[in-house]
């Protein structure tokens, strides 16, 4: 089997590294508040049970439970060591691997996944399944990252690095961002309604979640990216000296976060 398709993420940002869990909680730190915001928005509260597919340290199903009253929120991910490290009253952890055919957890008021699909083979596939998984009327919500350093961004150490970032993990674990644009006509296709998306941006300001969350990427990373011939070891060095620079402009990549309704 592919290296790429037998466990995603493992060869970049294997998950018994040190300081991996730690990587993973400045992005929701960086994240959180604006996936917490829309979900309030579209109605998720008491009484809902909840799917969160890729769930990482488990930020978003605890805040959930905390903030807005859901029932149960069931955290799947391929590694739950980080979900079982914190238990919590209605936080179901569940190994699973969401590209299996076999991977039917139950119906859910909302199906939510953010920054997986972008890593997964299969992505068109995985989404008409998640849709398969909602409960009359429940909602599915995606975020995936939008890369903008498109060929009239202009040329600097960001640039570069998120260039050659976005080409090593294509080449290295199967990342591939082009899709995502289209991911509210995949869900119309998937049959939902009421589809709509936005997109967020995060500031670079020095010191922040998201800086500290790119320069801990790029580090991780830095193999991946260096071995696709766009930057070299000088290159990753000056990036992450530039995430600490206070005149230092440039914009991350994009979140795009896209949802829609499973008819009643």
């Amino acid at each position: 089997m592919d290296q790429r398709t037998s466990r995603y993420g493992e060869q970049v940002f294997p998950p018994d590294r040190a300081g991996e869990g730690a990587r993973i909680d400045l992005g929701a730190l960086a994240y959180d508040d604006v996936t917490l915001h829309r979900l309030r928005e579209l109605g998720v509260g008491p009484g809902w049970r909840c799917l969160d597919v890729g769930a990482g340290t488990g930020s978003v199903a605890r805040r959930l439970l905390r903030e807005t009253g859901v029932s149960e929120v069931v955290a799947a991910d391929r590694d739950v060591r980080f979900l079982l490290a914190d238990p919590m009253p209605g936080l179901t952890p569940c190994q699973a691997d969401v590209t299996s055919d076999d991977f039917a957890p139950g119906r859910f008021d909302l199906v939510h996944a953010r920054f997986v699909l972008m890593h997964l083979p299969g992505r068109e596939r995985v989404l008409r399944r998640l849709a398969g998984l909602l409960a009359p009327g429940g909602i599915l919500v995606v975020s995936d990252a939008v890369d903008l350093t498109t060929e009239h961004a202009p040329r600097s150490p960001l640039t570069d690095a998120l260039r050659a970032m976005w080409q090593g993990l294509r080449d290295t674990i199967g990342t591939d961002v082009t899709w995502v644009p289209r991911c509210p006509h995949l869900l119309q296709e998937a049959g939902l309604r009421s589809v709509a998306a936005e997109m967020h941006v995060p500031p670079l300001v020095p010191g922040s979640a998201v800086n500290r969350f790119w320069a801990d990427t790029w580090q991780r990373a830095r193999e991946a990216m260096v071995s696709t011939g766009l930057i070299d070891d000088a290159g990753v060095d000056e990036a992450v000296r530039c995430l600490d620079s206070p005149v230092f402009t440039g914009l991350p990549p994009g979140m795009l976060t896209a949802w829609g309704h499973a008819p009643n």
